[in-house]
């Protein structure tokens, strides 16, 4: 790291402090030339997860979005806030381990299914009949049978 007062280009480290969270180290440094100090952080650069939509379009992943959808599906049934936080962490963190920053919107879809089909059959059938497109009664009723 060069000094950013004489551009000398090697410093020395002479603290190290990781933050509370884990995430930024924090690095109190000198510079031998001038003798002048000064801190730098460093962080992890997280890349954006992109969903590819059904139509071929990409947004940036929304983790309020995919709450709000869940949201909408659990409306009026014994699902708790909490158990709705823990979905979209387990996605998100699903969706950070893969190999590629670029997910299609029905791996995820497929993805928060599989969770509410766990705590909530009602709010699992609402969410599948969006998510999957439901056009008539046949299709719910194929989805219910697979349940039973």
């Amino acid at each position: 790291m060069f000094c950013l007062f004489c551009k000398h280009t090697d410093t020395e480290v002479i603290e190290t402090r990781v933050s509370d969270d884990g995430a930024t180290v924090r690095r109190r440094r000198a510079c031998p030339k001038c003798k002048k100090r000064f801190t730098t952080y460093e962080r992890v650069e997280e890349l954006p997860i992109l969903v590819i939509k059904k139509d071929g379009r990409r947004e940036r992943f929304d983790r309020d979005k995919l709450r709000r959808g869940i949201l909408k599906s659990c409306e009026k049934t014994t699902v708790t806030a909490d158990q709705i936080e823990k979905i979209v962490s387990a996605v998100e963190i699903d969706l950070k381990q893969q190999d590629t920053t670029e997910v299609e919107s029905k791996m995820i879809g497929n993805l928060i299914a599989k969770h509410l089909k766990k705590i909530d059959k009602i709010a699992y059938i609402r969410f599948a009949s969006v998510f999957r497109r439901f056009v008539d009664l046949e299709d719910f009723e194929r989805e219910i049978k697979k349940l039973l």
